[in-house]
């Protein structure tokens, strides 16, 4: 008998797991995911780290290796996230071969402080790519402004991309155009395209998160009724730019090179509101082509209670249209939320790198 993970992936959506630690590696249950949770990949960001480092679960005897050679915080993060991210790119080398490069993929980040530097991220993506090591590994780029010229700079150079924190229709057209320079300069380059894959991550509660904020002091019963309906909206329509995107003819002359579809990925589906159903941002959003990368508690939820249908994403383009046009006649505008959530998303990940800092900079000196 079937259950509801298992039937998201055989509907054609990728089940990314957003969480990892080195408990969860080194006690095998990362990798009984994937048979029991149709689990197929794994993301991870400063906060993730933040988390499982601050708590010091499994990491003793690398921090203190690390201290007795007089490491940094700095350079204690790169060695112990690197080291993570390698074990679970072996832990998934087979989900990788089996499914040809699209799926296996463990994401790590560049430092978010480096979001708006092109040429910084541009030089830590290939250095956390070297250290790595594994060809399943993604590097993850934020897709700010000065993140767009990296994005096609490191795809020229053959690595794989998680380009994140989009929010905008707009900005995820300009990272699809980023990518598709990045892959005509690769195969310029003389690379594999085969070999060079990326998902773009739209991020999706937040969304609902502040235009609800805004929806409750409009105040009115219209304002209200649309609450927690512009986050689907926005991720509906961001799947119907890809498909857009991708059926283009100067995409068809890449195809046939043998580049592959930078598939769109649904970030940040926990709820954030109780009220909302907390299956809401994987149930309504599936169709093929798509990752859904989720918090292990939603992940679990969707396995216990979810109700998967066959696809909720391209019969809804005219509703998704119209929720985004109703909220914007409210005076609510999608250009100001958007450039918001995506300076508050950098900010976010600047906080957590710190208190990734703070905890290994006192892991060190607690080993000395």
């Amino acid at each position: 008998m079937t259950n509801p993970l298992a039937q998201l992936a055989a509907n054609g959506v990728s089940i990314w797991l957003d969480d990892l630690s080195r408990t969860r590696i080194e006690s095998g249950q990362l990798a009984e995911l994937i048979s029991s949770r149709s689990v197929s990949g794994v993301t991870t960001n400063p906060t993730i780290f933040a988390g499982s480092i601050g708590k010091g679960e499994g990491y003793g005897s690398q921090v203190s290796a690390l201290a007795a050679a007089g490491a940094t915080a700095a350079e204690a993060i790169f060695e112990i996230t690197t080291k993570d991210v390698a074990d679970a790119c072996d832990i998934f080398a087979g989900v990788y071969a089996s499914s040809k490069g699209f799926d296996g993929r463990v994401s790590i980040e560049v430092e978010p402080g480096l979001a708006n530097d092109t040429a910084a991220t541009v030089t830590q993506a290939k250095e956390l790519f070297a250290k790595v090591n594994r060809e399943n590994v993604m590097i993850k780029i934020p897709a700010t402004k000065a993140g767009l010229a990296a994005i096609t700079e490191v795809i020229a150079s053959g690595i794989s991309v998680n380009v994140t924190l989009i929010f905008s229709l707009q900005r995820y057209r300009e990272v699809i155009a980023a990518y598709k320079a990045g892959i005509a300069l690769a195969k310029a380059a003389g690379h594999d395209l085969s070999m060079i894959h990326s998902v773009a991550s739209f991020f999706v509660s937040r969304v609902d998160t502040e235009i609800d904020k805004r929806l409750v002091a409009v105040g009115t019963q219209d304002a209200t009724a649309m609450k927690s309906k512009a986050a689907l909206a926005n991720a509906r329509l961001a799947y119907e730019v890809f498909e857009q995107e991708f059926d283009t003819a100067d995409w068809a002359e890449l195809a046939s090179a043998g580049a592959n579809k930078q598939r769109p990925l649904m970030a940040s589906t926990g709820v954030k509101d109780p009220a909302l159903s907390d299956t809401l941002y994987v149930t309504e959003l599936v169709a093929p082509e798509l990752v859904n990368t989720m918090p292990e508690k939603t992940m679990e939820a969707v396995f216990d209670h979810g109700v998967v249908p066959a696809n909720s994403i391209t019969n809804k383009y005219e509703e998704a249209k119209l929720v985004l046009h109703t909220i914007g006649a409210m005076g609510i505008s999608y250009d100001e939320v958007t450039t918001l959530l995506e300076a508050e998303g950098v900010e976010k990940f600047i906080v957590s790198w710190n208190e990734l800092v703070a905890s290994v900079e006192a892991a060190l000196q607690a080993a000395k």
